[in-house]
């Protein structure tokens, strides 16, 4: 495995211009297109194209097309979950995605973050940090999850919020940046 790959998936800064990640790019790219083609391969093909691309899928799991990924092997959802259509998942980090959830149209989880050092963001340099989203989670159409935050389960995130911070389990969070509105009684 080569340096930038060993950096990524140790959550350090790296370089994703590199010829071993663009490989990994490519397969993604390939069964992306796969299931993603004409709206969408039929069912039992979508779960073998989703097996293939994702490093775990749970039974019962629905991702209407079209879906994007960074690599897909850093993904896992649980059991019974959907993802409804034109969801980015950027998996440079791990992407870890409980059982039963519910995912709005245009969800964006994005794991990669970039540097704020001009010179050294013109150069190319990122990292990511994984996302986690418990069980029974909510997320409304358009919601964007930022890199390293964990949503607790049955949480719910209204539509449009950006979460940039951790959300425990129970809540009901709204808003850009997403702020808790309503906690268990």
């Amino acid at each position: 495995m080569g340096e930038n790959k060993q950096r990524m998936l140790a959550g350090d800064w790296y370089l994703p211009d590199d010829p071993e990640l663009a490989a990994d790019s490519e397969r993604r790219f390939a069964l992306c297109t796969a299931y993603n083609a004409d709206g969408g391969a039929a069912l039992p093909e979508r779960e073998t194209i989703l097996a293939e691309l994702l490093g775990s899928v749970g039974p019962g799991v629905r991702i209407r097309p079209p879906f994007q990924c960074d690599f897909g092997y850093h993904i896992g959802i649980g059991e019974g979950t959907f993802v409804n259509f034109g969801a980015v998942f950027l998996d440079v980090a791990p992407i870890t995605i409980g059982a039963h959830c519910q995912f709005g149209p245009n969800v964006q989880l994005l794991t990669p973050s970039h540097e704020l050092d001009a010179e050294r963001r013109r150069e190319g340099w990122e990292k990511g940090a994984p996302i986690t989203i418990g069980d029974n989670v909510w997320l409304g159409g358009g919601v964007i999850v930022c890199p390293g935050v964990t949503i607790g389960d049955d949480t719910v995130v209204g539509a449009g919020a950006v979460v940039t911070r951790d959300l425990p389990a129970g809540v009901l969070a709204v808003g850009n940046p997403a702020k808790v509105i309503r906690t268990p009684a």
